[in-house]
């Protein structure tokens, strides 16, 4: 997933970071909330992981005009507020899940994927697809002959079309997905990891529309 860290806690923000990227998602770590603005302007984040005091103002305030204008992206609280009260704020105001620091890393991941598998309509981390066992929250996938191993970018390219299977996905969608601000973008990349996962999955489990994007078909 493509993730926005608004954390300006240095120690904090690094680890959280180096975590996500570990769990293979791709994030994007500001420490203000201008820059925040600026990046949800840019780009269809899956995911924001939000702290509620910034340098320049209040998280909370960052969360409601989000959802004022719409944007249903999920929003988890990241913030050493513990008091009741401040939950149920966070909450109201729009969140999604609320962690209080300190928090294990472990805890964090967790919930990020069960935040993910709900507004991908499907809370269970198991999916069948043809012949393939998916468990999302494992990053697994069981074929007719056994496991099947996925690198990290042939993973977060699978996942972005099994998200919205079905239907077409931009290039352009996927390589948002894959790569932060500051990564170079190689032309070909995507269809280098298509192939890949063609051969892995199977030859018909991905579909290219010339011109529109891949869709997952039946693996």
């Amino acid at each position: 997933m493509r993730i926005l860290l608004v954390e300006d806690d240095r120690g904090i923000g690094s680890a959280v970071r180096d975590q996500i990227t570990a769990e293979g998602h791709t994030p994007d770590w500001v420490e203000t909330l201008a820059d925040a603005r600026a990046c949800t302007e840019t780009v269809n984040y899956d995911l924001i992981l939000l702290d509620l005091t910034l340098p320049d103002g209040a998280g909370l305030g960052f969360l409601r005009a989000l959802r004022e204008r719409g944007a249903v992206t999920p929003v988890i609280i990241l913030t050493a507020r513990d008091r009741i009260t401040e939950r149920i704020e966070g909450l109201n105001a729009g969140a999604d899940d609320y962690l209080v620091k300190p928090f294990d890393l472990a805890e964090l991941s967790a919930r990020i994927g069960s935040v993910a598998r709900r507004y991908m309509g499907n809370p269970n981390p198991l999916i069948r697809l043809g012949d393939l066992a998916i468990d999302q929250a494992a990053r697994a996938i069981i074929g007719a002959n056994g496991p099947i191993n996925l690198s990290q970018r042939e993973w977060i390219i699978f996942e972005t079309l099994l998200q919205r299977r079905g239907k077409i996905v931009p290039k352009a969608q996927i390589e948002e997905r894959l790569y932060s601000f500051d990564a170079e973008v190689e032309s070909n990349t995507i269809e280098v990891y298509v192939s890949r996962l063609r051969k892995k999955l199977g030859r018909d489990s991905i579909e290219t529309l010339r011109g529109l994007g891949y869709r997952l078909g039946q693996a």
